[in-house]
């Protein structure tokens, strides 16, 4: 029997009286718990939390030149940019050489701008909070995010003549 077989086949482990775990047979060693070494379920968890405070959050959108929300565009994502108060906004113009500028903005929640504003926005979209600044977060166009119809799928395997590409 190979050793992975004998590890499949030992008894379950035992809670001794004081509540810590200790193998059912010391011969064979505890199986450690797998847990992801680079915390993706941590991070994954933490940005779910900051997601749903955002999308109950009213945020300051600026308007352009054009009385137009303020986007950028990067590597084909067009990004609303929203800032979570007057002295967030207020660093973005000054880093754009532009704190002289009257700023024209709007209080819109975030549930809006993801679910409302991005889809209407040319092409693939997202918002980006607080750009420019150490504390800044991106929200991208993907599924659970924005809404399906505006995602843009990642992973999905399609079949092309007959082999799998992405």
């Amino acid at each position: 029997m190979s050793r992975l077989a004998e590890l499949a086949d030992a008894p379950a482990e035992a809670t001794s009286p004081g509540g810590r775990e200790t193998p059912a047979d010391p011969a064979v060693p505890a199986v450690p718990q797998a847990e992801p070494a680079d915390g993706i379920a941590e991070a994954r968890r933490e940005f779910a939390r900051l997601l749903g405070e955002f999308r109950r959050t009213a945020v300051l959108v600026p308007f352009d030149d054009q009385d137009s929300l303020w986007t950028a565009d990067f590597n084909g994502v067009r990004w609303i940019c929203a800032f979570s108060d007057e002295e967030a906004l207020a660093r973005f113009a000054d880093a754009r050489g532009q704190s002289e500028r009257e700023w024209t903005y709007r209080t819109i929640l975030g549930a809006r701008l993801l679910d409302v504003m991005v889809p209407m926005l040319p092409g693939p979209g997202g918002v980006a909070l607080d750009a420019g600044s150490a504390d800044g977060m991106v929200f991208p166009p993907v599924a659970g995010i924005v809404p399906d119809e505006a995602a843009v799928d990642l992973g999905e395997t399609t079949e092309v003549g007959g082999t799998g590409t992405r």
